[in-house]
């Protein structure tokens, strides 16, 4: 708690007026036009003229409105600690991945490729790893830890909420073996496409790492299995438990802290 009081006493001392849009940015990948939420930090004298960008992935069965209504905190955020905000839709069960099944399904192509590219475009931000990261709820979690690991010249710090960091367990949720194929058909596929597979290609220093999880959360036991092969590759991470399950209230709670290491990676860059 003591980590918010700084935070606590900007914001209640601020009168905010950030920017809210909705957007459609075009994916040529996969042929269509996806809606963002895009939340704009206001613009006053003195204020940055540049902003530090955070991308937040919803969970299965959300979508582009998920992170505004779950913590709409955020446009607070946004103006106290000069930060973007962009929350695309990744489909009702994506996984944030390219699949090799379904070509129609290339959402790690569309963050990393379009969708990065079209905000840097259209939005004064700082256009570099240094000052953009990535994190999301459960699907969101497993999207943008496994979008980090993979492009880590694109994202300096990333996290996950609740992540799906490992879904082998679950072979028959959440729509995955349609995008990854049968799991025990394809058990190297599936491999290869989890957080924790993704992270032992990690060294020490390459992402700056935050993840946390509910004591009553399905998802404990793989965030624990990830939180302990980082500490024996002695790879530096934030990782906590906290009350609570996979839920709203557990989400609204744990993006402040999130969002405040982000803040403080950004400030030392």
């Amino acid at each position: 708690m003591k980590m918010l009081i700084p935070f606590l006493l900007l914001v209640s001392a601020r009168t905010f007026a950030s920017q809210t849009d909705t957007v459609l940015v075009h994916s040529a990948a996969m042929n269509k036009d996806i809606k963002c939420v895009v939340i704009q930090p206001a613009k006053t004298a003195g204020s940055p003229e540049h902003w530090s960008v955070v991308y937040l992935l919803h969970g299965h069965g959300g979508n582009y409105a998920q992170w505004p209504s779950t913590a709409p905190q955020l446009k607070q955020e946004a103006d106290a600690l000069g930060i973007l905000f962009v929350c695309p839709d990744g489909g009702f069960d994506s996984w944030y991945f390219d699949s090799p099944v379904d070509p129609e399904v290339r959402y790690e192509t569309f963050v990393t490729k379009e969708l990065i590219a079209y905000v840097d475009r259209h939005y004064p931000t700082l256009a570099n790893r240094a000052h953009r990261a990535i994190t999301g709820l459960s699907m969101g979690g497993h999207g943008a830890l496994y979008l980090a690991m993979h492009h880590k010249d694109l994202f300096g710090a990333a996290g996950a909420t609740s992540g799906g960091v490992d879904f082998r367990p679950f072979p028959e949720n959440w729509g995955i073996k349609k995008d990854l194929g049968n799991y025990d058909a394809n058990r190297s596929v599936w491999d290869t496409h989890t957080v924790l597979y993704a992270a032992d290609s990690l060294r020490d220093g390459d992402l700056k790492l935050i993840f946390d999880c509910g004591v009553d959360d399905f998802f404990l036991t793989v965030n624990r299995a990830l939180h302990q092969k980082l500490l024996e590759k002695k790879i530096a991470h934030d990782y906590t438990e906290r009350p609570g399950g996979h839920n709203d209230a557990y989400w609204h709670n744990s993006i402040d802290y999130q969002v405040l290491f982000f803040h403080k990676y950004f400030s030392g860059n």
